[in-house]
């Protein structure tokens, strides 16, 4: 699933900014319509809720994450993803360096 490029894309320029700008990231859809996000959290604890399903690939830095309903984090870094259910949540921990993320939207 890694990807370092997207060709043929159309972007939304006007940023996705959330929390104060701790998150801040750009929409995309791809030529076939499909639509994703890449993004980056500064250090924080955050809590996203989702409408769709979303695959959080990490491109850079590292997170922890608690799913809605689990009770125990889990850590995710560079080239590792995480799956989020649709009409859930989950809070992200980033301490130390940026963390630079593709969402993948079901």
């Amino acid at each position: 699933m890694s990807q370092t490029q997207f060709d043929a894309v159309s972007v939304v320029t006007k940023a996705n900014v959330y929390f104060d700008g701790k998150c801040v990231s750009h929409s995309i859809v791809l030529a076939d319509g499909t639509k994703k996000s890449v993004g980056v959290i500064l250090p924080a604890k955050l809590t996203f809720n989702t409408g769709a399903a979303e695959i959080m690939e990490t491109v850079a830095g590292s997170c922890r994450v608690l799913l809605k309903g689990e009770t125990e984090w889990k850590s995710y870094g560079e080239g590792q993803c995480f799956d989020v259910p649709a009409n859930s949540s989950f809070e992200i921990e980033v301490s130390g360096e940026a963390y630079h993320y593709i969402c993948h939207f079901a």
